[in-house]
């Protein structure tokens, strides 16, 4: 059972107060303080290192066809990290499998170090890259089942929006710091950096309290799986969730096309392809960092809904759109939308999942999160063949609000799905300066 909260001491007080990202789970939770930490350096040399492979893999091969093929790679152990590694965060302690995960990420950067400083061989750049691949989506459906044991329920939100800050954050400063990096010391110095800040997750995860298996947990592998699978499929709010955002990325995502139209359309080159990636990572960095309301919202299914249907007709007016600043401000629009979406469901399925099953589910939906984006590429880009690239960007932004509507006529359950009243008012709060609500994992017990 959760614990009871207290009474609520002070109101949140201020305009800025209530928009901007909400500290008071850091407050509250040395665990969160130290997942934060250490997510926060992990997250950096990872995007570091996206960088320094496509680069390092076109310095050997010349060819673009590589890099696509590098990034190919990848989609199977990302996918099969999140279902399997769901599975396994279920029947182990999370933080023990955290760290392990940490390490083992850490010695395979230390291995593309070597491949830099060794006369470098391209089968690294392959091999590398996908376990490392396989291996994140495990961490993240760990870090997604842990962190609903480490703050209070009214937080999860909060805490969900700032991870996204510190994810988004992540997105901007890791690929120009991966710039001045390659440019100065070489893809070997930015390896060896990721392996550094894995190190550094490992050592703040083993600062959080043990996070031990819920009773009733199976062993991992296919009937684990399976078993997620049969849970989702009796909840219209979580179908919701994972369907809602299949249909965004695969028909409202355009990121494929960002090259042609950047030459195309906008008439410019790489310093507008550039801003055309930056825009809605921006956004989204925007979007975290004033998301101090997002943990109020009651109706968090009608709330997801309106975010992507905002998503959608940003991606539509993008394609209409000829000027730059123009387009730039709808990609910045679609990219808020989504975190605000993002918070939400994860938010959804951390609180609907019982204990036992929440690394499955988060797994699952990792694997949409991270299969959805690879699917609308190759959408979007077949499209584009047929009708050209600005007809394919406006003719996925259109699917993408009608499949949405679509979602919402079938699934009703999601539609009206919302967090518990109480638990919205208590998130309008602060707990004051005295101590945390609970911050005891909750081990043993079913939520949902």
């Amino acid at each position: 059972m959760d614990p009871t909260p207290q009474e609520p001491r002070q109101r949140q007080s201020g305009l800025a107060r209530r928009l901007m990202v909400d500290l008071t789970p850091l407050r509250g939770s040395s665990d969160l303080r130290a997942l934060v930490i250490g997510q926060t350096a992990s997250v950096v040399g990872s995007q570091l290192t996206a960088v320094a492979v496509p680069y390092q893999v076109y310095q050997l091969a010349h060819s673009s066809l590589d890099v696509g093929l590098v990034s190919l790679a990848v989609l199977g152990p990302l996918l099969a990290g999140s279902l399997l590694g769901g599975s396994v965060v279920d029947s182990v302690d999370r933080r023990r499998l955290l760290v392990g995960l940490e390490l083992l990420m850490a010695l395979i950067s230390i291995g593309l170090a070597v491949n830099a400083w060794a006369g470098p061989a391209l089968w690294p750049l392959f091999v590398g890259p996908a376990l490392i691949g396989g291996l994140g989506t495990s961490e993240d459906a760990a870090l997604s089942a842990v962190l609903p044991a480490v703050v209070h329920r009214t937080e999860v939100a909060a805490a969900n929006a700032l991870l996204q800050a510190v994810f988004q954050f992540g997105l901007v400063v890791g690929p120009a710091g991966a710039g001045l990096l390659l440019a100065t010391a070489g893809p070997g110095a930015v390896f060896l950096i990721d392996a550094a800040t894995f190190l550094v997750a490992a050592v703040a995860t083993l600062l959080i309290t043990p996070q031990k298996p819920a009773s009733g947990s199976r062993p991992p592998g296919f009937r684990s799986i399976a078993e997620g699978l049969r849970f989702v499929r009796g909840r219209e709010d979580l179908q919701g969730v994972f369907l809602i955002d299949l249909n965004a990325t695969v028909f409202g995502l355009p990121r494929a096309l960002f090259p042609a139209l950047a030459t195309g359309v906008f008439g410019g080159g790489a310093t507008t392809l550039g801003l055309l990636y930056a825009a809605p990572g921006l956004g989204a960095l925007a979007g975290a960092l004033s998301s101090g309301w997002v943990g109020r919202i009651e109706r968090q299914g009608r709330a997801v809904i309106l975010a992507v249907l905002a998503w959608g007709l940003a991606i539509t007016g993008f394609g209409l759109v000829r000027l730059l600043p123009a387009a730039l401000l709808l990609l910045a629009i679609a990219g808020c939308a989504d975190v605000v979406s993002a918070v939400l469901r994860g938010t959804i399925v951390q609180l609907s999942a019982p204990a036992v099953l929440r690394g499955r589910l988060a797994g699952l939906q990792i694997a949409v999160v991270t299969g959805g984006p690879r699917l609308g590429d190759l959408e979007s880009g077949a499209v584009a063949g047929v009708v050209g690239a600005t007809g394919s960007v406006v003719l996925g932004g259109v699917l993408c609000l009608a499949g949405t509507m679509a979602l919402v006529q079938a699934l009703p359950g999601f539609r009206q799905q919302k967090q518990d009243p109480a638990e919205a008012r208590m998130a309008g709060y602060r707990t004051g300066s005295g101590r945390p609500v609970s911050r005891a994992p909750r081990r043993h017990r079913s939520s949902g």
